[in-house]
């Protein structure tokens, strides 16, 4: 007779508690022990003269230990691997590997931009490499400015495509500034384009390491974490520049061999950026997990974890068409007109409402100033499930096949403008699975009272079914 393999934790569960490692025996009974997190022990024993008397847990490797505790204090947060998540050295491990090859192109890169600015060249002057200098970091500022007010509000929702995207336009930066002094009559326009990317890398880049960093955090120690990061990061590219001292000398006036190091080293980099991101398993839904996990549920009838949904996760644009959800819209995105405001609320009694444009291939949605992050997360399922029941072939096994195969015949078929009876359906069919589905996700360890969704800030105040006027 099989039996069933032990299920491992879920991401987001507190882990089981580690036990102290074993004390020697010595025949004495001790008077208390002590830890230091899960990584050493000791034990206090009566002397004979009174005094206390300290017996570790490993006697005779006191200094690797020692040596060991050391690195670990210096570099990794204190309390880990407890207080930090469980994806935690996967990550930092690729992302050192990353950091590494990213500062060996980075110095491939500044010698060539030293070079066409005119360093070692007698003909050029210091006015002309200044000037080159300075327009190449003021469109860098700009750049930084602008992407932080397009962009920033997103960067937290989609943390792993962003990195992925900050390190890929940090190599198309960093080859822009190989290739720039084979064209000097393109070289100004060509390093102040790189240092617009650079900058844009900086923010992206930035701001999607906060937000691992929260992820990664729980103690409430994500200063910690952040600072050991920066020690790790500023220790990779010490080591990078030593390589780099190796390498220049060899790759001066060799532009083939300058060449082949880039490509050798930026293909490590990519490679590395990916195992990194891919490492990351965060339990806050956005999206794209949302979706993941709706669609598991509606073909399967239970919600994934976090650890089966993660690696899913795309983070790539890819071919799959979806429709353009707003959540958070103001009211003029859903209804223009009374009657439609008064179809919108019909039949629905949640903290949000919600129409469906199929020409433009958008879905709105207006939440509620009442709204919790529950009834977002709701919201953002619905219009996943119009998504779905437009733009995709539902399962064969599906929770509510009947009804979903009937509203997805008449979703589609409808005339333009006669959509609202369906939604109303749709309406009561959510109703009835999101509670089983919400009780999957936090059983299953996903995080509910926060979310990643990316909302707008648009709340609409009006009178929801069986609710109180707020």
């Amino acid at each position: 007779m099989s039996s069933n393999p032990p299920r491992p934790a879920r991401p987001g569960v507190p882990p089981l508690p580690v036990p102290a490692p074993a004390m020697p025996n010595l025949g004495i009974q001790p008077l208390c022990t002590e830890q230091y997190g899960s990584r050493s022990a000791r034990c206090y024993l009566p002397s004979p003269d009174g005094h206390l008397s300290c017996v570790g847990d490993e006697p005779g490797r006191g200094g690797w230990r020692s040596l060991r505790e050391i690195f670990m204090s210096v570099f990794l947060p204190q309390g880990y691997p407890e207080s930090v998540s469980t994806d935690y050295l996967p990550y930092q491990i690729w992302d050192t590997v990353q950091a590494f090859a990213s500062s060996i192109t980075g110095a491939l890169a500044t010698q060539a931009v030293l070079k066409g600015v005119g360093v070692g060249d007698q003909t050029s002057t210091v006015a002309a490499a200044t000037v080159t200098w300075i327009l190449k970091d003021g469109t860098g500022m700009v750049g930084r400015i602008l992407f932080a007010w397009m962009k920033g509000s997103k960067l937290d929702c989609d943390a792993k495509q962003w990195r992925l995207f900050a390190d890929a336009l940090n190599d198309l930066a960093i080859f822009m500034e190989i290739l720039a002094p084979a064209f000097p009559a393109c070289f100004t326009l060509i390093v102040c384009t790189s240092g617009f990317f650079k900058c844009i890398v900086g923010v992206a880049g930035g701001a999607t390491r906060a937000a691992l960093t929260m992820h990664q955090a729980r103690r409430d120690n994500m200063a910690d974490v952040s600072a050991k990061d920066g020690s790790q990061e500023t220790l990779v590219n010490l080591a990078g520049l030593l390589v780099s001292l190796l390498l220049i000398p060899l790759v001066t006036n060799r532009l083939q061999l300058t060449y082949a190091l880039y490509g050798l080293f930026t293909a490590l980099h990519l490679y590395a950026n990916y195992r990194a991101v891919r490492a990351v398993c965060m339990e806050t839904l956005n999206r794209a997990r949302l979706r993941l996990a709706l669609h598991h549920f509606l073909g399967q009838g239970w919600v994934p974890t976090p650890a089966h949904i993660n690696p899913q996760e795309p983070l790539l644009p890819g071919l799959q068409r979806h429709l353009g959800i707003t959540l958070g819209a103001p009211l003029h995105m859903l209804v223009s007109s009374v009657s439609d405001f008064h179809q919108a609320c019909q039949s629905h009694s949640g903290n949000y409402l919600i129409s469906l444009n199929r020409q433009a291939g958008t879905v709105a949605v207006a939440l509620h100033h009442g709204a919790s992050s529950v009834d977002a997360i709701q919201a953002c399922a619905h219009a996943l499930l119009l998504e779905a029941l437009l733009c995709q072939a539902l399962p064969l096994a599906t929770l509510e096949g009947e009804m979903l195969q009937k509203l997805q015949s008449q979703l589609r078929g409808a005339p333009d403008g006669e959509v609202w009876p369906v939604l109303t359906e749709t309406h009561q069919l959510l109703d009835r699975l999101f509670p089983e589905f919400l009780a999957g996700l936090v059983s299953a360890g996903w995080v509910t009272d926060r979310n990643l969704l990316g909302a707008e800030e648009w709340r609409l105040d009006w009178s929801p079914k069986d609710k109180k006027v707020l």
